[in-house]
């Protein structure tokens, strides 16, 4: 469902399979203290998971974060 939201909103982003990359999986959980996927992070910054993705975008605070980053 967030790649599905991402792709609608036209922002590219990189998916990392943390079941296939386990030093990517505990950054993941270094960095957000979840272990949950997905954890979501755009420009740096931990989003959180899906349903957060998705209350930012029911805010209306997704698109102000879809910038890329520079």
């Amino acid at each position: 469902m967030a790649k599905r939201l991402l792709e609608h909103k036209g922002f590219p982003f990189q998916e990392i399979d943390v079941d296939r990359k386990p030093e990517a999986r505990k950054q993941m959980v270094d960095i957000s203290k979840r272990y949950t996927v997905p954890q979501i992070f755009i420009n740096q910054s931990h989003i959180g998971g899906c349903n957060e993705l998705y209350a930012l975008e029911h805010a209306g605070k997704l698109d102000g974060l879809l910038v890329p980053a520079g």
